[in-house]
């Protein structure tokens, strides 16, 4: 079956099972544009909220699809392909989270929304790279931060607060294939292109960034720029979204590296199964899945 049939049959099924197809930036550029809605993490969770349909089909990786399921519970969520997990939300648990509250009985756990249902459930307020900072400032009462797992994004924060931030050993091993001496090389290249950078890259590569965005607010940043070079340190999947929005600039990826293989699980084949068979459901356990709702809630609350 090829691609063209593959849609049609899509497009059927959305319409009979009342059904929105949301896609992460990091997806496969066919999965992106047979998509109702394309964005961030944050933007993934407000548009499974907003939209009124019984089935949610979302294209990105489970922690997404676990997010939407906690905050749709009257909602079908299926995920394209079950296996398609993050690195970082597997680097902490629940008891991890545990005995750091235990050790530091003041501070507020913040969880980046790269993490398991069991640690949102322990977690006092979820993030995502879009609102990290606004969350952390939402604290007033607190003067210690528990930040879990991403430690590159925690210290980012941490560098405009005066809280003290406890961090834990967790990462994006997708983002730290992005190198600062790849970036200089580029810079050197395109001397009038701007960088732009994702959170979850390291330090090194931070100090060389002319911004540092989340993946949503990078589409938003160079569609309204006057510049028209720019150095995209993120996934590769989001130049497909960017170019087809500012198609009249000019994107150059910062590393060939930069390439997330559990976002490229999900397929039109899969979609198109999934919505067929109603199979890959998302179920959380009730009593984790009361507690996480608070903690995402608590986000989505920040305006």
């Amino acid at each position: 079956m090829n691609n063209l049939n593959i849609i049609e049959k899509i497009n059927e099924l959305r319409k009979k099972r009342n059904a929105v197809i949301l896609a992460h930036n990091y997806q496969l550029p066919e999965v992106q544009d047979i998509a109702d809605f394309v964005g961030d993490s944050l933007e993934l969770a407000q548009q499974a909220a907003l939209r009124e349909a019984e089935v949610i089909v979302l294209c990105g990786v489970r922690f997404m699809a676990e997010t939407a399921a906690i905050t749709n519970p009257e909602k079908i969520i299926l995920i394209p392909d079950m296996t398609a997990g993050c690195p970082m939300a597997e680097m902490i648990d629940g008891k991890k989270v545990r005995e750091l509250k235990k050790k530091y009985p003041e501070a507020a756990v913040v969880c980046y929304v790269n993490s398991t249902v069991e640690v949102k459930a322990e977690s006092h307020i979820c993030c995502t790279s879009s609102n990290a900072q606004k969350v952390v400032e939402s604290l007033k009462d607190y003067k210690q931060i528990i930040f879990v797992p991403d430690k590159y994004l925690g210290h980012f924060l941490s560098l405009s607060s005066d809280k003290e931030f406890i961090l834990t050993n967790g990462y994006c091993p997708t983002h730290c294939k992005i190198s600062p001496r790849l970036i200089d090389e580029l810079k050197e290249k395109n001397i009038n292109a701007e960088v732009l950078v994702h959170g979850e890259c390291t330090p090194a590569v931070k100090e060389k960034a002319d911004k540092i965005l989340s993946t949503g607010k990078m589409c938003s940043y160079v569609k309204n720029s006057s510049k028209k070079d720019f150095i995209i340190g993120t996934e590769r999947e989001i130049l497909h979204r960017i170019r087809r929005e500012s198609p009249e600039k000019n994107f150059i990826q910062a590393s060939p590296l930069a390439v997330c293989p559990n976002m490229k699980k999900n397929n039109l084949e899969k979609i198109l199964s999934v919505l067929e068979n109603m199979e890959n459901r998302i179920v959380v356990n009730q009593t984790i899945g009361d507690k996480a709702r608070k903690c995402i809630e608590r986000m989505l609350e920040i305006k």
